[in-house]
């Protein structure tokens, strides 16, 4: 307890040093004159995003025969946000997930499926969202049209629905050519089990995903894509509000390769790599002053308040459990 506490305290400290390094103590008392709107719009977009997670999970429960309600479905979603924002790496996310689900009734196979399929999901948007994003920048197209607009999300649809039916029918070689890059790469051991155990989950995803109807399929994809939008938007609406805007699709380059950096980092929410890629990749775009300031209601919408609104949901429904389970999860990890 004494370490998550240590944990979390350095986590906060250094995400906001960070910010105030860049733009000093002035920063914070810039903020109260930030447009009235800006801040509940943000949030607004979280919750909204987390309304989509909450359907997509209902559906997905659906096709196992299982049935969660409205309220169990969102609180499972904000839990599982707040478990993944606030352990190192996300790894505290899976395992609420998982928990949580079997709680409502589903077998820890299915539920441990089901988090598979999300990934999916998200690993389906991001292959085709990140390369028209890339194009959009490159040719330098602004989305201002609707035409335009309705297009590339019709594009973006297509793609992801696209590669999800490659990456399904052709899992088997997807999984072949994983397999050789990781005897290239000689993973330890202990990673090779963890991604055993990934692959035994991922097969049991494809089997779910390819019993369920095309109908399904399709409305799981648009809520995925609603959310990740979503998310995404946030920065955009941030400095549209400090009324300094940059490209759209620069920002979701941007946001795209900070999740990533996140995920390497020890610290909880990607803390460090996070500010500081952002810092790095805006700092020709912004001046010292509205980066960190820009940095902090950015941080604040989509890592702080997942923590905030997310803590009291989450000590509700799995704190006990989840912590018993990362305990043991460290110890066995030690034994190995």
């Amino acid at each position: 307890m004494k370490r998550a506490l240590l944990i979390g305290l350095a986590t906060l400290l250094l995400s906001l040093a960070i910010p105030l390094s860049y733009g000093g103590f002035g920063v914070l008392a810039q903020l109260p004159e930030v447009a009235h709107w800006l801040i509940p719009t943000t949030l607004g977009m979280v919750l909204l995003g987390w309304l989509f997670n909450a359907a997509r999970l209902r559906l997905l429960v659906g096709g196992v025969e299982g049935r969660v309600d409205r309220r169990q479905a969102l609180a499972t979603v904000v839990s599982t946000e707040f478990a993944g924002a606030a352990s190192p790496a996300g790894v505290g996310g899976p395992l609420t997930y998982v928990y949580l689900l079997r709680q409502h009734g589903v077998k820890t196979g299915h539920a441990a499926a089901l988090y598979a399929v999300d990934h999916i999901m998200d690993l389906a948007f991001f292959a085709t969202a990140l390369p028209l994003a890339l194009a959009v920048f490159t040719f330098d197209r602004e989305l201002d049209h609707p035409v335009w607009l309705l297009g590339l999300l019709l594009g973006l649809l297509a793609a992801g629905l696209g590669f999800m039916w490659l990456m399904l029918h052709r899992y088997r070689t997807v999984l072949r050519l994983f397999g050789r890059l990781l005897r290239r790469l000689r993973v330890s051991a202990l990673r090779r089990r963890r991604l055993a155990r990934w692959v035994i989950q991922f097969r049991h995803a494809v089997k779910l995903l390819l019993g369920m109807p095309r109908h399904r399929l399709v409305l799981l994809y648009i809520y995925c894509m609603s959310h990740w939008l979503l998310r995404y938007s946030i920065l955009p609406v941030v400095l549209y509000g400090l009324h300094h805007p940059v490209p759209w699709s620069y920002l979701f380059i941007v946001q795209g390769m900070l999740l990533f950096a996140g995920q390497l980092s020890f610290l909880p929410g990607g803390t460090g790599s996070v500010e500081l890629g952002f810092s790095a990749l805006l700092a020709a775009w912004l001046s010292s002053d509205t980066l960190a300031l820009a940095l902090i209601l950015w941080r604040f919408a989509t890592f702080y308040w997942y923590l905030l609104a997310g803590a009291p949901v989450f000590a509700a429904t799995a704190g006990a459990a989840t912590g018993r389970l990362l305990t043991a999860r460290r110890e066995r990890e030690s034994a190995g």
